[in-house]
C-alpha cells in the first residue's frame, strides 16, 4: 500500500518538479550544444551539390548535382593529392592504434610503486600535457629544437658533434614517428588515466589469493592485471578505430611547414588548407562528406567487431 501510495503522489506532481524532468533540464544545454556543433552542419551538406561560394544564396542555376565530383576526381593532380593525404591520415591514425598498449603499460608500471607520493607526482605531471594546447607544444618543441637557440642545437654544437644547428621541425623525415612521439607525449597521463581506474577495480582477493599460491610480482600483472585491463584496452581499440580518420587538425596545423606538409597534411589538415587558405570550399566540403561517411561505416563495423567479441556494444 505504501509503494502504490509513493507511485500515486509521484504521478500527481506537477512536470517541473519530477526528478526525471530536472535530470532532463541538467543535460539540456550539453544536448543543444551538440546538436548546433555536430548535426547542424550536416545541413550544408547540400552545397557540394552546388557551384558553392560563400555569401551567395544557393539556386538553381548553380545546381550541379554531382559535377563537383566529377571535377574532383578526375584531375590527376588532386586524386594524387587526396591518396597521399589519405595516406598520411592512415599512417598516423595507425601509429597512434599501435601505441595504445603504451599508456595502459605505463599506469601498470606506476600502480607497482610503493612510494605513494612519487606515483602521484608523475602521475600529475604525466596529465599536465593533456591540458597544454598544441600551439603551445609547438612552442616547446620550438624552444628545443629550432636551429637557431634551439636548446639542442646549441648542446650539440657546444660539445662539437655537429657544425651548425639542424631544422629538425622542418624535416620531411621520419614525420609520422615524431607526430606519434609528440601525440603520447601529450595524451599518456591522460589514456592511463582510465587504467588506473580499471586497476582500481580488480578485486584484491584475486591479488591475494595469487600471492598465498606462490605467485610473484611479476606472474601478478601477468596473470590479473593485464587480463583486468582488456576489456578497457578494447574498447579504446575500437573507438580508435571509428575515428581513423578523424586525426585530427590542431596537431599538423601547427606543425606543418613548406619542407614536411606533403608527409604531414591529414584529411582535417586538406579541408583546412582547402576550404579557409585556398577558398576552394567545394572541395572541402566533398571531402568532409567523405570522411563523415567512412568513420560512421567504421563505427558500426567496430561495435559489430565488439559484438561478435565481447558480445556487447559500445554504442
Amino acid at each position: 500500500m505504501a509503494e502504490a501510495a509513493s507511485r500515486l503522489a509521484k504521478k500527481k506532481l506537477p512536470l517541473y518538479k519530477q526528478r526525471g524532468f530536472r535530470l532532463f533540464l541538467l543535460i539540456l544545454p550539453f544536448v543543444l550544444l551538440v546538436l548546433a556543433l555536430n548535426y547542424f552542419p550536416l545541413y550544408h551538406w547540400k552545397n557540394v551539390f552546388y557551384r558553392y561560394k560563400p555569401g551567395l544564396t544557393m539556386t538553381s542555376e548553380h545546381f550541379v548535382g554531382f559535377g563537383n565530383f566529377v571535377n574532383l576526381f578526375t584531375n590527376k593532380y588532386q586524386v594524387e593529392e587526396l591518396v597521399a593525404v589519405l595516406t598520411n591520415t592512415l599512417a598516423l591514425s595507425g601509429l597512434n592504434i599501435l601505441a595504445l598498449p603504451i599508456p595502459m603499460a605505463f599506469a601498470i608500471l606506476l600502480s607497482e610503486l610503493r612510494m605513494k607520493r612519487f606515483r602521484k607526482s608523475v602521475q600529475t605531471l604525466t596529465t599536465i600535457p593533456n591540458f597544454i594546447s598544441w600551439a603551445m607544444v609547438y612552442a616547446v618543441a620550438y624552444t628545443i629544437f629550432s636551429p637557431g637557440d634551439g636548446f639542442l642545437n646549441r648542446l650539440l654544437t657546444s660539445v662539437g658533434a655537429i657544425d651548425k644547428g639542424i631544422d629538425f621541425l622542418a624535416s620531411p623525415n621520419h614525420v609520422w614517428l615524431v607526430q606519434m612521439a609528440w601525440n603520447l607525449w601529450k595524451s599518456l597521463g591522460w589514456n592511463a588515466i582510465m587504467y588506473f581506474a580499471s586497476i582500481s577495480s580488480i578485486d584484491s582477493e584475486l591479488y591475494e589469493a595469487a600471492q598465498a599460491d606462490g605467485a610473484g610480482r611479476f606472474a601478478r600483472i601477468w596473470h590479473i592485471t593485464i587480463p583486468g585491463l582488456m576489456p578497457t584496452l578494447f574498447v579504446m581499440f575500437v573507438l580508435n578505430i571509428s575515428n581513423f580518420v578523424n586525426y585530427g587538425l590542431e596537431q599538423p596545423l601547427v606543425f606543418q611547414n613548406v619542407f614536411n606538409l606533403k608527409r604531414i597534411q591529414t584529411l582535417d589538415l586538406y579541408v583546412y588548407n582547402q576550404g579557409i587558405a585556398g577558398f576552394s570550399a567545394a572541395n572541402a566540403m566533398i571531402v568532409g562528406v567523405f570522411k563523415s561517411i567512412v568513420s560512421v561505416a567504421l563505427m558500426v563495423c567496430a561495435n559489430s567487431f565488439s559484438k561478435l567479441i565481447r558480445k556487447e556494444s559500445v554504442i
